[in-house]
């Protein structure tokens, strides 16, 4: 048994409710592990890490947890520019990657080779501006392809280090961005920060019902702990582009393909200029049954919006950039803007307000 004040010995089952806990050596998920009878017997009493991250927490004003019910929806992506217009809006901005396993975050801030340093004030958070700070396994890997494999009790005592050892300062944002589904990472980053005050979670999604399914267990997760859900965002809400920005292509009866890129543009500026002008619309999956739309309505959630599926916002994750910048993002930046937007009312959080403007 671990006797550093509770934390979870590595040795330990996936599920291990913890060494302090009341349940500690009898519940089910205790039968079989080497550490049953020490834990069972053992004194037990309040975790000092907890007392530790809400004192770090103390100088953080609002908590934000991006969720997902299924990989591959955006979420990250999501995360990162949420990111980035919070702190293009000048507020102090921090995000904490605590998907252990598949770390997308120091890409998509363009970190990638970057290094965690420490400081007699803790470990200090690589900066991407002087007001957006970000720490995320990825830095502490020494081969960005290794994998990270590692049970529960693990991923669970990283994500406590990141929260009670991180030296952020004075913070008006912190978004956490989580892995998908509703496992132990999630369990465990509620726990640790329920007496610190987490404003709520947002929930991204993908139009699909396969997807919509799952959010629904997501939102079903965040009632049960306790977590308030500031609302869901539907990402990948059609294929939207402005036409010139399209290949086509003639195809044979036998599959062979030729680019005729060239030739329509060509054609399209001598015989029908205007059409250059016009953005071009896609469903690319079914939201037939309406979608994340309906979803919140059925559940009772607020629907922050949908977020077209953007070729240049892909490319500007791809490339660690935030998409408001360059003018490039034309279909999702005005989309991501008015969802970020609604968020701040809904939180009744103004610029002023936050920077004594």
């Amino acid at each position: 048994m671990a006797s550093n004040g509770g934390e979870i010995p590595e040795n330990a089952n996936e599920h291990c409710p913890g060494p302090q806990s009341e349940s500690a050596g009898k519940s089910d998920a205790c039968a079989g592990c080497p550490n049953q009878e020490a834990c069972a017997t053992a004194p037990k009493g309040p975790d000092p890490d907890l007392v530790s991250i809400v004192e770090r927490m103390a100088t953080v004003k609002h908590k934000i947890l991006v969720l997902s019910g299924k990989g591959g929806v955006g979420k990250s992506t999501f995360s990162a520019q949420l990111s980035f217009a919070l702190a293009a809006m000048d507020f102090q901005v921090g995000l904490l990657d605590i998907d252990i396993c598949g770390p997308s975050i120091p890409k998509m801030l363009g970190l990638e080779g970057q290094e965690i340093h420490q400081s007699n004030l803790g470990w200090s958070p690589v900066y991407v501006e002087s007001n957006l700070g970000v720490m995320s396994i990825g830095f502490m890997l020494p081969n960005p392809d290794d994998a990270v494999i590692w049970r529960g009790p693990r991923k669970n005592g990283i994500i406590k280090q990141f929260l009670k050892d991180v030296y952020w300062g004075e913070l008006d944002f912190l978004i956490v961005d989580a892995p998908p589904g509703t496992s132990d990472e999630h369990i465990s980053i509620v726990q640790f920060l329920q007496s610190t005050g987490i404003d709520g979670a947002i929930i991204v999604t993908t139009p699909q019902q396969v997807s919509l399914i799952d959010v629904r267990k997501e939102v079903s997760f965040c009632k049960k702990v306790g977590l308030p859900v500031l609302g869901v965002v539907e990402n990948m809400s059609g294929l939207r582009q402005q036409l010139p920005e399209f290949k086509f292509m003639s195809v044979s009866e036998n599959g062979e393909q030729k680019d005729m890129t060239q030739w329509a543009i060509a054609y399209m500026k001598e015989k029908a200029p205007e059409l250059l002008n016009l953005v071009a619309f896609s469903e690319v999956f079914d939201s037939s049954s309406g979608g994340g739309e309906k979803m919140c309505q059925d559940m009772e959630v607020t629907f922050l919006g949908k977020v077209p599926l953007d070729p240049q916002l892909c490319k500007a994750a791809e490339e660690g950039r935030s998409c408001f910048e360059d003018g490039k993002c034309r279909a999702s930046a005005p989309a991501l803007k008015a969802i970020i937007e609604k968020l701040l009312s809904q939180m009744k959080v103004s610029r002023m307000e936050e920077n004594g403007a």
